[in-house]
């Protein structure tokens, strides 16, 4: 048993891996033998994460941003794990908003809902209204999860350790894995993060050349009342996008146009935060999308946000033409450039693994793709040649996921390329000429100056080297320790086999005529001396299996 410290945690995991019938599990944490990991079923390993709780739950929803560890099916079941928490009873949250307050509760809020909106795994969600009469939004940190997090981190960790020792933990870096996990809840309990992370994306998304900013609403924060435990921000009134009845509005304008529109407006918003600013709402699932009484679309819950740099940016955009052209090649390459670090690869089966699944999608028309259906093959062909991928690969494919989701259940008339061809080709501009071209032409003039200045100089310090004699070449060419190892293997084997020759022959020289006692005796010296060295030969030849 290892993580004593944590026993009673220990045994009621234990019994609800026993209850789900996970018996690997069970013999890790029992310290057993630590062979190669075995996933129950999806539904088998939600039901598992469920029980155990709502760090647990967390954790699955984590887990489901990941596909470049985890299968489809897995992904599937787990990004399922969303508000099945029970709630927690008022009087338990009251106590966490009172300690939380600097000024007594009944002074600082005029009512406050005591049914929550909404319920999570980390914080649950009531209706307020502030002394001045505006309402508000509380999120209010479970009681005792601060407590509980510590112990399951440890547990995790522990875990992670012992799966480590498998090739499986080595070749996925499982440790490094569960550090990021661990980080990640750690993280979700401290609501400043959140809070900053809305103030962040409000800001990126208040100004924009592609759509109408004022019709993308982000909560604002109210920093005077926010702590670890409390976030008090904006109250939103509207309704999960998918619940939106624009056909009963009396707005005026065609339900049909308006679906359009609020489509375009999402894909444009959403663009924007991946492939300019960098950082991106991770989690726009349905209930994450808000329609608003006033006809304005809302992003709400910034807890899970993402961040891509800008090399990551550009490979991501020309994997987007990659995937509208079908270039396995092209696929293959960028996946290269984007790997973290990978194991031995073979670029042709890459090509062919990549080739063989765009080749489903040759007879369908561009406007028939499910953009994030091939964006998670793709991560799962790189997971299946050993190709571990960043972490943040998995976010941006569920958002897009989740994205596309909501966009098609919103507006079945979708047609993803006309969403973003014109993006693309305003991506592929700024990429060649940035934000300003005249600038990014002054820029191209100046390395140009500094090339031809200095290219004469360089030029005449080969010149010299290499008629002095002094250039030397550092050549690293990859894949040759194997050969090296054999031909000395094969030197080394023909070097014994002259040497017991030479021993055979000179033996038999000295016996043809042995004149003294003494020659005699080396003759047979010279003979045992070369039938021990043949004798081993050829042990090492049979053991290395290579005799044919």
């Amino acid at each position: 048993m290892f993580l004593t410290q944590t026993v009673p945690r220990q045994r009621e995991i234990l019994e609800v891996l026993l209850r789900n019938g996970w018996d690997y599990m069970r013999r890790l944490l029992t310290g057993g033998k630590a062979d190669e990991p075995q996933l129950p079923t999806p539904a088998v390993l939600k039901n598992i994460l469920v029980d155990l709780g709502p760090v647990y739950i967390k954790l699955g929803q984590l887990m489901s941003t990941r596909p470049d560890l985890l299968s489809a099916a897995y992904i599937e079941e787990l990004s399922t794990l969303q508000d099945e928490v029970p709630p927690v009873p008022w009087a338990d949250v009251e106590v966490v908003i009172r300690k939380q307050l600097k000024r007594p509760l009944e002074e600082t809020f005029a009512t406050i809902n005591a049914i929550p909106v909404a319920a999570g795994s980390i914080a649950q969600t009531h209706k307020a209204t502030l002394a001045n009469g505006q309402e508000v939004a509380l999120k209010v940190q479970r009681p005792g999860i601060d407590i509980t997090v510590p112990q399951d981190i440890a547990l995790i960790q522990g875990i992670a350790d012992l799966v480590a020792r498998t090739e499986f933990g080595q070749i996925y870096e499982i440790k490094s894995i569960a550090e990021e996990f661990t980080k990640a809840l750690e993280a979700e309990l401290d609501f400043t993060r959140e809070a900053s992370f809305t103030d962040q994306l409000r800001r990126n998304l208040s100004e924009s050349r592609w759509y109408d900013p004022t019709q993308l609403v982000v909560a604002e924060i109210f920093w005077d009342l926010t702590t670890t435990k409390l976030l008090v921000m904006e109250w939103l009134d509207g309704v999960p996008l998918l619940s939106a009845d624009l056909e009963s509005d009396k707005n005026g304008k065609d339900p049909a146009e308006e679906r359009k529109a609020i489509t375009t407006l999402l894909f444009r918003a959403f663009f924007q935060q991946l492939y300019i600013d960098g950082f991106f709402h991770a989690d726009p699932h349905p209930g994450n999308l808000f329609y608003l009484k006033d006809g304005r679309v809302a992003l709400l819950d910034c807890g899970m946000v993402g961040r891509l740099d800008p090399r990551t940016q550009g490979i991501l955009i020309e994997m987007l033409l990659a995937i509208v052209d079908l270039d396995a090649q092209r696929c293959a390459q960028l996946t290269l450039q984007l790997a973290e670090s990978t194991q031995p690869v073979i670029m042709v089966k890459l090509e062919n693994d990549y080739d063989r699944m765009l080749r489903k999608y040759y007879n369908l028309s561009v406007s028939q793709l499910n953009f994030s259906q091939i964006i998670y093959e793709l991560l799962q062909i790189a997971r299946n040649n050993k190709i571990r991928l960043p972490s943040n690969m998995g976010l941006y494919a569920k958002t897009l996921a989740n994205l596309e989701g909501v966009a098609r259940g919103f507006n079945p008339e979708l047609n993803f390329i006309d969403e973003i061809q014109p993006l693309l080709t305003d991506l592929f501009r700024r990429q060649l000429f940035g934000d300003s071209p005249v600038r990014s032409l002054l820029r191209t003039a100046l390395d140009l100056k500094s090339l031809s200045l200095q290219s004469p100089r360089l030029l005449e310090l080969l010149l010299d080297r290499i008629t002095s004699e002094s250039l030397q070449w550092n050549i690293s060419v990859r894949g040759l320790d194997g050969l090296r190892r054999t031909t000395d293997d094969a030197a080394n084997r023909l070097s014994f086999s002259i040497l017991v020759g030479s021993l055979i022959m000179g033996a038999a020289i000295i016996s043809s005529n042995p004149r003294t006692s003494e020659l005699s005796f080396l003759s047979n010296v010279l003979f045992a001396a070369a039938s021990l060295l043949g004798l081993w030969l050829i042990i090492s030849i049979l053991r290395s299996g290579r005799l044919r």
